[in-house]
């Protein structure tokens, strides 16, 4: 499958003019992400946001196919050295031939991949380097296809360097890697530290019946619905609050209850906002297989802002976390975690914890750690002749 793509691509690029040759840019990195970068702002834009600082970056996402546009794609300037392109064609392979529209290099340094469905481009482009970021296991997520973990199994084969987002896909992708590293997910610890400081609650908060447990990001099959259906019945009292876009579900799919309330997707810079009106954060995600590898984002950004926090039993957090965590799995246990943290008065021992596991990480640091071993990787062949002004 894959090489009838490559040689179908390659066909397809030695056949095209460009016809807009003076909006095309060199860029010493292309990334393709599912993710598309006004979404959630979670592990890619936080870490490329950051390398592009040095790096011109052109982060391209799954296409989104409008037949009544001649245009090739939706170019978008966050600033001078990151361009966003949204790509105007049928399917993930037809990326290829819109490249020199946009890219005027032919020899791409870097080849940053978010997702294995991009796989088919890693052959079609000139990539000196190809790194795979890996944030989740693709083969326990809902829908996906045999075709989808084939796929993944060709981009690692073919990487040249893999990171991972927690130690548990660490443990799994070093098997099938040589040249594996753990970046479990980072924080940007001013930014939510704001929720500790005099910042308005955000309106559509502040009139809730208090005390608010909260949890933001991604409303997914990942929650465990059933866990917070119940523990709202139990305390008809406590504002259960859910912010976050929904994905891969229906809103019949959500728990309704008069003191759960969903607000729906908010972005980066109101997160801190919300917070500020979390009495307790949550993570109240389902402990099955599509969470086995997860190392969620927000774990940290809870700690930043000083809120008591309460996660089901997810492998990494408590590895990580779990010493200055409430570690719950039932509505009962729920229930007294939250009773306990309402009542809680010295958190001395709980901020100190949160003090200690801050310090250490940013994603400052991770972005500066992942460069370094790029560029190492990268002395040691013998194409390193871009990375020496780097």
């Amino acid at each position: 499958m894959i090489e009838n793509l490559k040689n179908a691509q390659k066909s397809i690029l030695k056949r095209i003019t460009l016809s807009n040759q003076d909006t095309a840019q060199y860029y010493d990195m292309i990334v393709f992400c599912h993710l598309r970068w006004h979404f959630v702002y979670q592990r890619p834009q936080h870490i490329i946001s950051r390398i592009s600082k040095t790096m011109k970056t052109l982060f391209i996402e799954e296409p989104l196919y409008n037949n009544e546009s001649k245009e090739s794609g939706n170019l978008i300037i966050i600033n001078e050295m990151l361009h966003v392109l949204q790509p105007n064609v049928k399917d993930i392979e037809s990326i290829a031939a819109i490249i020199p529209e946009y890219v005027k290099n032919k020899d791409i340094p870097v080849g940053w991949f978010y997702s294995a469905i991009f796989c088919p481009l890693s052959e079609c482009i000139d990539f000196e380097t190809i790194v795979y970021d890996c944030m989740e296991e693709l083969s326990f997520l809902k829908g996906a296809t045999k075709n989808v973990i084939n796929q993944e199994k060709y981009l690692i084969s073919n990487a040249d360097i893999v990171f991972t987002g927690g130690k548990s896909l660490y443990e799994l992708k070093k098997q099938w890697h040589t040249n594996v590293h753990c970046f479990p997910s980072s924080v940007d610890e001013p930014h939510f530290a704001k929720a500790l400081n005099g910042i308005k609650v955000a309106d559509d908060v502040a009139n809730l019946q208090s005390p608010i447990v909260g949890y933001y990001g991604v409303i997914d099959e990942r929650i465990d619905f059933a866990l917070l259906h119940e523990t709202a019945l139990k305390l008809p009292n406590v504002s259960f609050v859910m912010i976050g876009p929904l994905s891969k579900i229906e809103k019949n799919d959500l728990p309704q209850e008069d003191n759960i309330h969903y607000l729906g997707m908010k972005s980066y810079n109101e997160l801190p906002h919300y917070l500020k009106a979390f009495d307790i954060a949550m993570i109240p995600f389902a402990v099955n297989d599509t969470t086995k590898y997860i190392s969620p984002t927000k774990t940290l950004e809870y700690m930043s802002a000083g809120k008591p926090i309460i996660s089901t039993k997810i492998t990494d957090i408590v590895h990580d976390y779990g010493i200055c965590l409430s570690m719950v799995e039932s509505a009962d246990e729920f229930y007294e975690a939250i009773k306990f943290a309402l009542d809680k008065t010295d958190r001395f021992s709980m901020e100190l914890e949160y003090h200690k596991i801050l310090k250490k990480t940013s994603w400052d640091i991770t972005a500066v750690k992942m460069k370094s071993i790029l560029k190492n990787f990268v002395n040691g062949t013998d194409k390193n002749n871009y990375w020496n002004h780097i």
